[in-house]
C-alpha cells in the first residue's frame, strides 16, 4: 500500500518550516510586558468595557443565534453603528463578525466581471483573499506609489474593454511597516477616474490622532470612500465594521445588507463584543489617542540612540514601528530571548512580510508609563544588536 499522500505531505511542510526558520506557535502572552499586542489603548481589560459585555450577555445571551438577516439583529448592533458613525463622523455603517469577514464581505459585494480592483503591494491578507473571491479583475500598484496607481487607472482607461467599476484598496497605516497611505492623493485620483477608494483602517481608527485616518484626511463625508475596521483592537473587543459617507452612504449599506456573504450567512457579532465595542468608543477619546502617540514616540526615539539598531528602525506613522533582522532566525532568537525576560514582541517572518525582511515589530500602548517602557525598550534593543553581531 502506498505511503498517505496527506501524511507524507505534511511532514514535508513542517520539516521546511523548521529549516527555514517559520514555524509558528499559538502561544499566550500573558504574564508579558507587553510590546506586541493591537491593544493600543489598553482597553480589552477595562472595567467599563467589561461590565458593558457581561451586561449584554445577561440582557441578550452568550451569542446573536443567527445571521443579521435571519433575526439576528439586536438592539446593541444598532447602537454600535451608531457610535461608529458619530465617531468617525460617517453617514452609515455596517458591523460584521470580525474585520476579516468585514474585508471580504464587501469585496466580494463589490467585486464581479465589470469592477477591477487595484490593490497596494502591501495590502492585508483578508484584502488580498476578499479581492481574489470577488470575481473582479484584479491588479497590484506599488506600494504607497501614486504614480503606479494612476498607471493602472489610466492603462484601464485605454484598454479595448475597460472595466466600467474601478476600486483603490489600501489601508490607512500598514500593519507592517507601519507607513500611511497617501489618502488625499489616492481620493483625488478616484475623484479624477470616477473610482472608489476602499480604506482599511484597522490600525488607525482609534488608534491616531482624530481618531480615524480618513477623518484627519478630510474625507469622512466623501462619498467615494468606504472604510473598513476591526473592533479588535484599539477598541479592544472582537468584530469588524464597513464605514460609508456620502449621500450614497444608505444606497451602499443596503446593497451590502443584500449581497455582502459574510453578512449574510455568518452569525451576528456576539452582543457581549458588540457592547464592550461600544463602551470603548466612549473611552477611545483624545486623551487616551494622545497617551499612545507619546509612548509610540518614546519607542522611536530610544530605538533610535541605540546607533547599531538605528538604522533598522522604520518608525510608523501610527503606533507600530519594525526593527529589520538579518534573517528569520535572528528575529525568532531575539523574541525568544525577550520573552525569557518577560517582554513579549511580534516576530514578522515571511510570508508574513511584504518584502520577505523579517523584522521585529513593537506596538505601542496608550497605558504604559514612561519609567517601564523605556526599560522594555532599551531590552529590545540589547538583543537585537546581540542578533545583528
Amino acid at each position: 500500500m502506498a505511503e498517505p499522500g496527506w501524511d507524507s505531505w505534511l511532514a514535508t511542510r513542517a520539516t521546511v518550516r523548521q529549516r527555514r526558520g517559520l514555524q509558528r506557535e499559538d502561544t499566550a502572552a500573558a504574564g508579558l510586558f507587553d510590546l506586541s499586542s493591537n491593544d493600543y489603548l489598553g482597553l480589552s481589560g477595562h472595567r467599563d468595557i467589561r461590565q458593558a459585555a457581561a451586561q449584554a450577555a445577561l440582557d441578550y445571551g452568550a451569542g446573536a443565534s443567527a445571521s443579521r438577516v435571519a433575526a439576528g439583529t439586536l438592539p446593541v448592533h444598532r447602537e454600535l453603528e451608531a457610535g461608529l458613525c458619530d465617531y468617525a463622523q460617517r453617514q452609515a455603517a455596517l458591523v460584521f463578525s470580525s474585520g476579516y469577514t468585514a474585508n471580504l464581505g464587501v469585496l466580494a459585494a463589490l467585486g464581479g466581471p465589470g469592477s477591477l480592483f487595484i490593490l497596494d503591494a502591501h495590502a492585508h491578507a483578508s484584502l488580498i483573499d476578499g479581492a481574489r473571491l470577488s470575481g473582479a479583475e484584479v491588479a497590484t500598484a506599488a506600494h504607497n506609489d501614486l504614480a503606479d496607481f494612476t498607471r493602472l487607472l489610466e492603462a484601464n482607461c485605454s484598454a479595448q474593454r475597460p472595466k466600467p467599476r474601478v476600486l483603490l484598496v489600501v489601508e490607512s497605516v500598514y500593519s507592517v511597516f507601519g507607513d500611511a497611505a497617501p489618502l488625499p492623493g489616492l481620493a483625488a485620483l478616484c475623484a479624477e477616474f470616477g473610482a472608489l477608494l476602499l480604506v482599511d483602517e484597522a490600525h488607525s481608527l482609534a488608534a491616531t490622532g482624530q481618531g480615524s485616518a480618513v477623518l484627519a484626511a478630510g474625507l469622512a463625508g466623501h462619498g467615494r470612500v468606504v472604510s473598513t475596521a476591526t473592533l479588535s483592537k484599539a477598541l479592544g473587543s472582537q468584530g469588524g465594521a464597513v464605514l460609508m459617507g456620502g449621500p450614497g452612504a444608505v444606497a451602499l449599506r443596503d446593497h451590502l445588507v443584500n449581497t455582502a456573504r459574510t453578512f449574510i450567512f455568518d452569525t451576528a457579532l456576539s452582543p457581549a463584543a458588540a457592547a464592550g465595542a461600544l463602551a470603548a468608543l466612549r473611552l477611545a477619546g483624545p486623551q487616551r489617542r494622545g497617551a499612545l502617540a507619546e509612548n509610540a514616540l518614546l519607542i522611536r526615539d530610544q530605538l533610535q540612540a541605540h546607533p547599531a539598531v538605528a538604522g533598522h528602525v522604520e518608525a510608523g506613522a501610527g503606533a507600530v514601528l519594525s526593527v529589520k533582522m538579518p534573517s528569520a532566525g535572528a528575529a525568532t532568537r531575539a523574541a525568544e530571548t525577550l520573552a525569557a525576560q518577560g517582554i513579549s514582541v511580534a516576530c514578522f517572518r515571511p510570508p508574513s512580510v511584504p518584502d520577505g525582511i523579517s523584522r521585529i515589530r513593537l506596538t505601542a500602548h496608550a497605558h504604559h508609563g514612561h519609567p517601564e517602557l523605556s526599560a522594555a525598550v532599551h531590552a529590545v534593543a540589547r538583543a537585537i544588536i546581540q542578533e545583528d553581531s
